[in-house]
């Protein structure tokens, strides 16, 4: 039986300019007919096509942080949605203490992404939503409501605030949503976000295991923050960068002495043949 490789993104294989080194494609790439091989990421479908742009994937991708799991031609293994009644609630508690969140959600009409916004945006909104100028699929809204089927929602700014709003949600919602609350490494502010209880990257192991009927004995995983851990616990091996949260890496079978930036995911795969 194959071995089988899943890695994060964000500060695990990408750098942090947001690319993919020639050698980390290169050595990935190699165990293409060896192995099986995908990604887990908060990223959407659209941005993480974006990134794997020459890059080795030939299992289903867990996005979304395992909102959703889908394969590159878009062929939606799982899916885990917050209804639009849940999904108003919750923008109305964050109204109330005058923020407004980023939406993501499937269109109606097949799979289509959206990206809604508020037009009242903090700084940090309005920061990273440069990052995204070139997408079309942005949606401002005035008055803004959630779609039918809603993945999550981001809320960035102020860390008081933000915990704030998460103890008011769960005195709202209890143990029904799972509420990320954590640093924002590329602005600097912290982000919050919701979603189904189940939506995360370990629920989105075990769908895609069930699905191509891998042993997860056989399963490498990498990673670099507390929402890798539900997948360290599944894997046979799991591997934390050199710049991984400290906790994070107490909880790794091994930590490798490269970080994002030095290649550390290739270089342990090219380890492995020698």
């Amino acid at each position: 039986m194959k071995n089988i490789y899943i890695t994060d993104l964000d500060h695990t294989l990408l750098y942090d300019d947001l690319s993919i080194s020639d050698y980390t494609k290169n050595i990935w790439n190699s165990y293409e007919n060896e192995a099986i091989l995908s990604v887990a990421t908060a990223r959407t479908y659209k941005k993480t096509m974006q990134f794997l742009n020459g890059f080795s994937v030939n299992a289903p991708m867990i996005l979304l942080d395992g909102a959703l799991v889908v394969t590159q031609d878009k062929k939606i293994i799982d899916t885990k949605f917050m209804s639009k009644e849940v999904s108003d609630e919750i923008i109305f508690l964050g109204a109330k203490l005058c923020i407004y969140p980023f939406i993501i959600a499937l269109d109606d009409g097949g799979f289509n992404e959206l990206f809604l916004h508020s037009d009242i945006l903090n700084k940090d909104q309005v920061e990273v939503l440069t990052r995204y100028t070139k997408d079309d699929n942005l949606i401002e809204k005035k008055n803004i409501q959630a779609m039918e089927k809603n993945f999550k929602l981001v809320y960035m700014g102020e860390e008081q605030k933000l915990r704030e709003l998460a103890k008011n949600l769960e005195s709202t919602f209890s143990d029904t949503l799972k509420y990320i609350l954590a640093p924002e490494a590329y602005t600097g502010c912290y982000f919050l976000t919701i979603l189904h209880k189940n939506a995360d990257k370990a629920h989105g192991i075990t769908t895609i295991s069930e699905y191509m009927g891998f042993d997860l004995q056989k399963l490498t995983v990498f990673g670099d923050n507390f929402n890798d851990v539900g997948m360290f616990d599944l894997a046979g091996i799991s591997v934390a960068v050199a710049n991984a949260q400290v906790g994070v890496k107490e909880l790794a079978d091994i930590v490798l002495p490269h970080t994002n930036h030095e290649d550390a995911v290739a270089k342990y795969l090219e380890g492995l043949r020698k």
